[in-house]
Order: C-alpha cells, then sequence, then structure tokens
C-alpha cells in the first residue's frame, strides 16, 4: 500500500455514493490508518452528480483528492465514469458498475456495497474489517442483503482478475 491511498466514489444523488464513503472510511479507520474524506454535492436531490474522497494512509494532510491523483475511481452510474476519469491517475483503478454481473444484485440499491466488495479486492484491508463497517453503517435488517452484495463483487472481481491473468 502507497503512504496514502487516494479512492473517489462517484454516482448520481440517491445511489449510495455518500454511504460507500462512510463504510470505506470507517473501513481504513478500523484498519488503523488514518482517513480523511470529502464529499461534493452536486444536485444530489435531483439526481445529479455527487463525489466523496477518501484518503487513508499512515499519516493523511488533506482530505481532497487532487486530480489526476485518485489511485481507485469506483463509479456507480454508468454516465459518470467519463465525467470523473480525469480524476484517476495514470496506472490507477477503475471499477465501474458493469464489475458487478448485470441482474445478479437482489436489489439493485446495494450496488453500491457490491461495488465496494469489487474494490476490497484491490486494497489489503482484512475482509472482517469490511464486514464491521457495512454492519456499523446500515440497518440489521439490511445486513444480510448487503453481506450478500459485499460477496458478489468480491467474487466477480476475483474471478476477474484471474481471467486477465
Amino acid at each position: 500500500m502507497r503512504d496514502v491511498t487516494n479512492v473517489v466514489i462517484a454516482g448520481l444523488g440517491g445511489q449510495g455514493v455518500l454511504k460507500a464513503s462512510d463504510i470505506l472510511a470507517e473501513t481504513a479507520f478500523r484498519s488503523g490508518l488514518d482517513v480523511k474524506k470529502s464529499e461534493l454535492h452536486g444536485m444530489s436531490q435531483r439526481g445529479g452528480s455527487v463525489t466523496s474522497d477518501v484518503r487513508f494512509g499512515n499519516r493523511v494532510l488533506s482530505p481532497m483528492v487532487p486530480d489526476g491523483e485518485a489511485d481507485v475511481l469506483l463509479v456507480l452510474e454508468e454516465t459518470q465514469v467519463k465525467i470523473t476519469r480525469g480524476l484517476l491517475r495514470s496506472g490507477g483503478v477503475l471499477i465501474a458498475p458493469d464489475a458487478v454481473p448485470a441482474g445478479a444484485l437482489k436489489n439493485r440499491k446495494s450496488l453500491n456495497v457490491a461495488l465496494l466488495g469489487a474494490l476490497s479486492t484491490t486494497l489489503e484491508i482484512p475482509e472482517d474489517h469490511w464486514r464491521a463497517a457495512i454492519h456499523a453503517n446500515l440497518a440489521p435488517k439490511l445486513h444480510r442483503l448487503n453481506d450478500e452484495a459485499f460477496a458478489l463483487g468480491r467474487a466477480a472481481a476475483l474471478r476477474r482478475a484471474k481471467n486477465s491473468a
């Protein structure tokens, strides 16, 4: 892991961008890392663009990910990929909605957690920290559904990595 890991989560208002960034930030914090988070709420109530920066490492000074320096760009809405691609550094990882097989989710609202499952395969953070953060940020009635979504995203990313190797 680099000194500071920069992740930008992007999507449209109502898709769970902010909840996904809360889960990621808590996951990193549970791993003993310094965490900073920043959010940009576009026209979120009307389905406008929303981004959230999460930075973590041994010591993080600023919550903002500079343009072109995101190690990972996680995008919840396909239309936002082109708009936010400039945030990703050369050699960075793009995780787009197609990282999860279409129709595989029991509830489309859990796409954000499924994509966090895909993200989890790129970071050196124990899986139990991810699950604890998911449970801490969601109502108990949503735990099972989101545990399944996380596992689905994680498995899809691992399959994709194996097939491309």
